[in-house]
C-alpha cells in the first residue's frame, strides 16, 4: 500500500478547521444539560393541575 499525498486544497481545509473555535454540539455539557432541565420543569410545571380560579362575588 503507497502512501498518497495529500491534496493541497485539503491541507487548506484542514488548517482552517484546526483553527476553528466553533463549539460542537457535544463539548457544550453542563450548558446544555441546564437548558434540558430548564425546559423539563418548565414542562411538568404546565401540566401540573392547576387551582381552580375562584370567581368574585
Amino acid at each position: 500500500m503507497s502512501k498518497t499525498k495529500t491534496p493541497r486544497w485539503m491541507k487548506s481545509i484542514l488548517a482552517e478547521a484546526a483553527r476553528s473555535e466553533a463549539q460542537m454540539p457535544w463539548a457544550r455539557g453542563a450548558c446544555r444539560a441546564a437548558m434540558i432541565a430548564r425546559r423539563a420543569a418548565a414542562e411538568a410545571a404546565s401540566r401540573a393541575p392547576q387551582r381552580p380560579v375562584l370567581a368574585a362575588r
